[in-house]
């Protein structure tokens, strides 16, 4: 090899040793990937009824329906326990004003005023309400079918009744709660014709003492079975069939076993309001992007209302069979009743 091309052949090694480690140090020095940062969980606000958490029932059914979408869908959320129904706008303006919440919700029809009010100051703002129906297209009215349930335990009661008389302590004179006595009377009379049923309301949420008082009344004229769909109110005649001796039906949740100090044998059974299914399912829309205002019924045919598995053994397939004969539309149950109990229907 001359020394000409010695030279070029030194040359090129150089140049391929120099790219080399050029490439080497590009590669060395490329930055890692960085992962994406999550999302921020989805947020939840809840305004309670005025009788608060603790009350076995309506509540903390609602409550229950939310922390199930927390487990299964890892959202975050927030909540009030008002004390007065002038709180419910203020409560609901500032978590819509925030903007922070992909949802509020308020549980109860004495809630419709304020969603009212505060849905057309935010139209781009989701709400919920459960028991009352407000007409606006960003608000979803989770309304239930309560005089179907109420049939199936009235059912039960005029099944068991020993003396052929029962009662039923409400807690508030209203619609809502004429359809759980409507329900609850027709079911007793349709299975007993000789059933007497009578009925007291507390006329507020949050009076045990009041509860129980009716209910005592109504036990020492002779009834061994009360129905209270009473909020709060309704611990009181639960408390008052356990001292009697007598029988007491649950409401909105199953109550026959969470009450404390009351035995499961205290109650005949409990009427299931399914609140927090209709919670859970508003909740699963709004992350599947499905929502949509509107009404939304919920009763014996959605599994949104029922008795629950406490029934008596010798009855259980009877209240099976009614509640799929109300489910069909087999047994049309009526929806309201008047002061002189003459049923209405819708």
């Amino acid at each position: 090899m001359n020394k000409s091309m010695k030279m070029l052949f030194t040359l090129v090694v150089l140049c391929s040793l120099a790219l080399g480690c050029i490439g080497q140090e590009e590669e060395t020095t490329t930055p890692a990937p960085t992962s994406t940062p999550e999302a921020p969980a989805m947020k939840i606000a809840a305004v309670f009824a005025t009788g608060g958490l603790g009350d076995k029932s309506f509540n903390d059914s609602c409550y229950e329906g939310i922390k199930k979408a927390k487990e299964d869908f890892g959202i975050e959320f927030d909540y009030v326990e008002p004390t007065a129904i002038a709180e419910y706008e203020g409560f609901h303006r500032q978590y819509a004003k925030s903007e922070e919440y992909a949802l509020i919700i308020g549980i109860g029809f004495d809630q419709a005023d304020a969603i009212t009010a505060v849905a057309e100051e935010y139209p781009d703002q989701k709400f919920a309400i459960v028991d009352m129906v407000v007409d606006k297209p960003n608000v979803a009215s989770l309304v239930f079918r309560e005089n179907e349930g109420g049939f199936l335990v009235g059912a039960a009661a005029g099944l068991k009744t020993e003396t052929d008389m029962i009662g039923f302590v409400g807690g508030m004179d209203i619609p809502l709660i004429r359809k759980f006595l409507a329900g609850y009377k027709f079911g007793a009379e349709y299975v007993n014709p000789d059933v007497e049923v009578t009925w007291k309301y507390v006329g507020d949420w949050v009076d045990p003492a009041k509860g129980k008082e009716l209910a005592l009344a109504q036990y020492d004229a002779g009834a061994d079975i009360i129905f209270a769909p009473a909020g709060r109110s309704g611990l009181g005649a639960i408390q008052a069939a356990f001292e009697r001796d007598r029988l007491v039906i649950g409401v909105d949740a199953d109550q026959c076993d969470t009450i404390e100090g009351v035995p499961v044998t205290t109650f005949l059974c409990s009427m299931i309001k399914r609140v927090d299914l209709a919670v859970y399912e508003t909740i699963k829309q709004v992350i599947d992007g499905t929502f949509a205002g509107g009404v939304k019924s919920f009763g014996a045919k959605e599994n949104g209302v029922g008795a629950c598995d406490h029934l008596p053994d010798d009855i259980k397939d009877i209240i099976e069979d009614y509640r799929e004969k109300v489910a069909s539309g087999e047994i049309k149950v009526p929806t309201g009743i008047d002061e002189a109990g003459e049923y209405t229907w819708d």
